[in-house]
């Protein structure tokens, strides 16, 4: 495999809006070079609004801001929250933008679905979690459960780089990368000596690393696989690899969404389950809230906490990226708050339960089963044409001096 892996890295689990918007905000106030964002979704809603006059206040303090948002995902930002960004000399741009037709947005595949955050070259951000205020536990019952990890270390260096290719590669405006810098305040680390690698998901070279690491440490595993995933319908290779585990005495527990923001992607979940249940897979369906979180851990060292689902958009079209943890302090910490979750706020499901039910299952099982086998190959038919940005708002010209500012 050809990842390259970073050691002593600085790990901190950020688990929901409140601790992740928190900190992001924190580093963004305090940022004196640069500010790097990419998001899928962007609302103009509290945590939005919160987002914003952040940045403003970065931008105006002479730091370099550049934010990335998805074309579908972030459709709907108002006049006047883009003009107050540009004329602050924020860049926002939107990533692969389609006009609509009959009021309906067009561009539903390949997406940015990315969430990275990189601050001055020194701290970095990685996760699932989107700018809006359903990320807010105080926000009510539908609030999403979700991860992200806030990394010191030369992994950020890696997180710079490759938000800059993105840019670069579709704006073929060429700019420097730089190395990864001291931090001026250390975070408060659930592990500081971590080995961290970036994996990423494009439509070009990288089409399936993250499946592949998820596949490496599932085949390697020999005693605990705990997955919690929003959307679980994912390849056959994966499939047939944790029904190997569970068979051969690892304890392999999925943990998907009991309470689902979307009721057609449970559907699709369900048709798994006999299969994965027959083999002494653990299934718990999360019943407290939405669960959006793409997290796991393997055994005692491996984790991985990112934007990738593990269903066809994630694994086959979107653009994505997850960090991949060999530590053993932040896979405990990771692990027990999971194993928790499963044990306190998740309904099990039986073999039983999952057998007593309609007719059209077991065709509608054989169809999914297929579809998931020769999805990759069906995807690579179809060309992956070349993504545009384009600026969202006024343009503002750039003063000539700070142009090479945090490059």
């Amino acid at each position: 495999m050809s990842e390259v892996w970073r050691n002593d890295n600085a790990v901190q689990l950020l688990i929901n809006g409140e601790a992740f918007f928190d900190s992001v905000f924190q580093a963004i106030e305090a940022a004196r070079e640069e500010v790097l964002i990419e998001t899928f979704i962007l609302f103009e809603d509290q945590v939005g609004r919160r987002l914003q006059q952040a940045l403003i206040g970065a931008a105006q303090r002479g730091v370099r801001v550049e934010v990335l948002v998805d074309g579908y995902g972030t459709a709907d930002l108002g006049a006047q929250f883009l003009r107050e960004l540009g004329e602050a000399g924020v860049h926002l741009q939107a990533f692969d933008p389609r006009p609509r037709l009959l009021g309906m947005r067009t561009n539903l595949f390949r997406r940015l679905h990315r969430k990275i955050v990189v601050v001055d070259g020194e701290t970095g951000f990685i996760g699932g979690i989107n700018y809006s205020a359903d990320h807010l536990l105080t926000s009510g019952p539908m609030a999403k459960q979700d991860y992200a990890v806030k990394l010191q270390g030369p992994i950020v260096a890696d997180l710079h780089q490759a938000t800059l290719t993105l840019l670069d590669d579709t704006s073929r405006v060429r700019r420097q990368t730089r190395p990864w810098l001291t931090p001026r305040q250390p975070l408060d680390a659930d592990s500081r000596g971590a080995r961290l690698c970036l994996l990423i998901r494009d439509n070009q070279a990288h089409r399936d690393d993250i499946e592949r690491q998820y596949l490496h440490a599932i085949r390697q595993a020999n005693q605990r696989i705990i997955i919690a995933n929003a959307y679980f319908f994912p390849g056959y290779r994966l499939l047939r690899e944790l029904r190997d585990a569970a068979r051969r005495g690892v304890a392999v527990t999925l943990i998907l969404q009991g309470m689902p923001d979307m009721p057609l992607v449970r559907l699709c979940s369900r048709l798994l389950y006999n299969y994965l249940l027959r083999d002494g897979v653990q299934i718990r369906e999360y019943t407290q809230r939405p669960l959006h979180g793409k997290v796991a851990v393997v055994d005692e060292r491996w984790s991985t906490v990112g934007s990738s689902n593990l269903d066809p958009l994630s694994l086959s079209l979107n653009l994505e990226a997850n960090v991949v943890i060999d530590d053993r302090d932040f896979n405990q910490r990771l692990h027990d708050h999971l194993a928790e979750l499963a044990q306190g706020h998740c309904k099990a499901v039986t073999l039983q339960r999952v057998l007593r039910g309609y007719w059209w299952r077991a065709p509608l099982i054989f169809l999914s089963f297929h579809f998931l086998r020769h999805f990759p190959a069906m995807v690579g038919m179809f060309p992956a044409h070349s993504p545009k940005l384009a600026p969202l708002g006024p343009v503002v010209p750039e003063p000539a001096e700070s142009a090479q500012e945090g490059l």
